[in-house]
């Protein structure tokens, strides 16, 4: 399918021509949940900890006589009945990550880019080129109407464009090796250079 093609003054620059295996896709909502998932769960912490029972600051001497006081039998203070005792079965630092084979996180990126482009949230600029500066940069982006938006380019991102764009609240920028599902999705549009096109589409055919 074709695309119009804009560079950042707004002004038209050509068409440039998606592939239906990638763009043209119907959505998913499962797929894109599992994928997202897994993202999400890769990069979570777990640095999570609880101090257990051999782990609490306590004497280890019997706090009172087996037999004869009526109450029940303990040995130490620092089991998790106590006060300040050991937590039973608490959380500990631990990996939250969990395999998806490569064809299917190859596949939720198709459809992520496919959603874009259904909800009419894609748009093909000529290049990601700019001076340096933020002001210049920003001028440009809110006469286009860019919110919240993620630009994904080619192999590598314009240094002096990653430079302008750094400041700017709302405004993502990756190189294609760096897209993914969750950013793609996190942001309300999705603007890709032509170099960006070409290179997403060598990855995921």
């Amino acid at each position: 399918m074709k695309l119009d093609v804009i560079n950042l003054d707004g002004k038209k620059a050509g068409s440039a021509d998606l592939s239906d295996e990638i763009f043209g896709l119907e959505p998913r909502a499962d797929i894109l949940h599992r994928v997202v998932r897994w993202q999400r769960n890769k990069a979570q912490a777990g640095t999570h900890k609880v101090l257990g029972r051999s782990e609490v600051s306590y004497s280890t001497k019997k706090i009172y006589r087996q037999k004869g006081t009526g109450g029940a039998r303990h040995g130490s203070r620092k089991a998790p009945i106590f006060r300040k005792g050991g937590i039973y079965k608490g959380p500990t630092p631990r990996s939250h990550a969990h395999d998806l084979p490569k064809k299917f996180r190859k596949l939720g990126l198709k459809h992520a880019l496919s959603a874009k482009l259904k909800e009419g949230a894609l748009i093909v600029i000529e290049a990601a080129e700019s001076n340096g500066k933020t002001a210049a940069l920003a001028k440009q982006v809110a006469a286009l109407g860019w919110k919240r938006a993620l630009i994904i380019d080619g192999a590598e991102v314009n240094e002096m464009f990653a430079q302008a764009a750094r400041n700017i609240e709302g405004l993502d920028v990756l190189p294609s090796m760096g897209a993914n599902v969750y950013d793609i999705l996190r942001r309300d549009t999705l603007v890709l250079t032509k170099a960006g096109v070409e290179a997403l589409e060598a990855r995921l055919k």
